[in-house]
C-alpha cells in the first residue's frame, strides 16, 4: 500500500506540482488549500507525513502544525514545513511549532522525495501508539416498538466483544427512556445528561471514559437519561461528536436507536456503516418497516447498508417469510426464532442471553449475526488467541 502524503498549500500551482511529483514518485496524495480544509480531511484519516505551507490565510501553517501536535492522532505524524521565508527566525518558529522539517521555496523535486523518505524511514522504525484499525458503527433500528431493538443491541455488543476479544461501545440513543443499561443491570451512575452543558469541541475520550459504563463482558454502555426530559439536552452535534471520539477506541459502535426519525437518529444512521433494520412478522410492523426502507432511499442510504431481521415476538401466526419478503422487495437476512421464556428471563435479570448461555438455541443465533456483521478483516484473519466464541464459529480453526 502506497504511503499516504497531505499536501497543504494555498497557492494551487505549488499544490499541482508538488502533487503531480509525487504520485509519479508512487505516494498517495491528498492535497487542502488552507489550514482548516486540512484540519478537516484529517479529522477522517491520518497521512504517512504532512508537508505544510507557512502563509496561509485565516489560519497559517504554525497553528496547524501546533493543533497537529496537540492531537494523539497526529503527534507523531513527521511534519515538513515548504516556505519561501528562509530567515532563522522562521525556521527556529516552525520547529517550536513542531515542525520535522524545512525545506525552502523553490526547491528540486529530487530533494523533496529524498527527505519524504528519510523521514518516512525514521516514523516506521519508531513504534509509536497509533490507531490502525478501522472502526466499524452498527445502528439498530425499527419505526415499530416492541420488536426487541434494546435485545438485540445488547446481545450483539456482547457477542461481538466475546467473538473478537476487542473494545465494544453501545450508545443509547433511544433518549427518552433507553433500556440498554437496564437490559445489562447496569446502575445509572452517569449518563447522556453527564455531557449536558460541555462545549461539543470540549468533549474528548477522557471525558467519555468517566461518563461510560463497564459491563463484565467488557462492553462499555453510554446510557440514556433517567428522566423523559433529559433527553432533550441531547443535540444531533453532540451525537456526531461523541461517535467520532468513540470510533478512535473502540472497534465496534452498535447505536440503540429510537422509533423515529429525530435529528439525533439521523445524526447517528449518517455516520453508520451497517443498519440493522428489526421487525416483527405482523401487519403493522411490516408496514413500519416499508415506510423504514422508503425513508432511507429518500435519504440516500444505500441498501448495501442495511439489513433486515425478522423477529419472532410471538408463537405463531405470524406472516410467512416469503411473503413479508414479496411486500418489501427485499429478503430478510437473519431470523430470531420465538423464544418468549428466555428472553422474558434476560430481561428481568439484566443478562443478555448470550452472555449467560451462548450456547443455547437462541444463544448461538445471536452469535452467528454478530459474526456475520463483524468486519471483514476480522473475519478473515485467525485470531492470535481465538475466543472460545470463535472456535465455535471456526471449528476447523482449533
Amino acid at each position: 500500500m502506497a504511503e499516504r502524503i497531505l499536501a497543504v498549500d494555498d497557492n494551487p500551482v505549488n499544490l499541482k506540482v508538488v502533487r503531480a511529483t509525487l504520485i509519479r514518485a508512487g505516494y498517495d496524495v491528498f492535497t487542502a488549500s488552507n489550514g482548516l480544509e486540512a484540519l478537516a480531511i484529517l479529522e477522517e484519516m491520518v497521512p504517512d507525513i504532512i508537508l505544510l505551507d507557512i502563509t496561509m490565510p485565516d489560519m497559517d501553517g504554525y497553528e496547524v502544525c501546533r493543533r497537529l501536535r496537540a492531537k494523539p492522532e497526529t503527534a507523531h505524524v513527521p511534519v515538513m514545513m515548504l516556505t519561501a521565508h528562509d530567515s532563522l527566525d522562521e525556521k527556529v518558529k516552525g520547529f517550536e511549532a513542531g515542525a520535522d522539517d524545512y525545506l525552502t521555496k523553490p526547491f528540486q523535486p529530487a530533494e523533496l522525495q529524498a527527505r519524504i523518505k528519510v523521514h518516512l524511514r525514521r516514523s516506521a522504525a519508531i513504534e509509536t501508539p497509533k490507531q490502525t484499525e478501522i472502526s466499524k458503527v452498527i445502528s439498530v433500528f425499527s419505526l415499530r416498538g416492541g420488536v426487541g431493538v434494546s435485545s438485540l443491541v445488547t446481545n450483539l455488543a456482547c457477542g461481538l466483544a466475546g467473538i473478537w476479544e476487542k473494545p465494544v461501545a453501545i450508545i443509547d440513543l433511544s433518549l427518552t427512556m433507553g433500556q440498554a443499561a437496564l437490559l445489562l443491570n447496569l446502575p445509572l451512575r452517569h449518563t447522556w445528561l453527564d455531557l449536558a452543558g460541555i462545549p461539543v469541541n470540549e468533549i474528548d475520550y477522557e471525558l467519555l471514559k468517566d461518563v461510560m459504563l463497564t459491563h463484565d463482558s467488557g462492553v462499555s454502555v453510554l446510557a440514556a437519561p433517567r428522566h423523559v426530559e433529559e433527553g432533550e439536552m441531547v443535540t444531533a452535534e453532540m451525537v456526531t461528536k461523541v461517535i467520532k471520539v468513540l470510533k478512535h477506541h473502540f472497534s465496534y459502535i452498535v447505536l440503540d436507536l429510537p422509533h423515529d426519525f429525530r435529528e439525533t437518529t439521523l445524526a447517528g444512521l449518517d455516520v453508520s456503516d451497517e443498519i440493522m433494520a428489526l421487525s416483527a412478522p405482523d401487519l403493522a410492523s411490516i408496514r413500519a418497516m416499508s415506510e423504514l426502507l422508503e425513508t432511507f432511499k429518500r435519504l440516500n442510504y444505500s441498501e448495501n447498508s442495511s439489513k433486515l431481521i425478522l423477529n419472532w415476538v410471538f408463537e405463531r401466526r405470524g406472516l410467512a417469510k416469503k411473503d413479508i419478503e414479496g411486500v418489501l422487495k427485499r429478503k430478510i437476512d437473519f431470523v430470531i426464532p420465538f423464544a418468549s421464556e428466555q428472553m422474558v428471563q434476560s430481561i428481568n435479570l439484566g443478562k443478555p442471553v448470550w452472555f449467560t448461555d451462548p450456547e443455547s438455541d437462541l444463544g448461538e443465533v445471536f452469535e452467528e449475526i454478530a459474526y456475520q456483521i463483524s468486519k471483514k478483516e476480522d473475519v478473515q484473519s485467525k485470531p492470535e488467541n481465538p475466543s472460545q466464541a470463535w472456535l465455535r464459529l471456526n471449528p476447523r480453526g482449533k
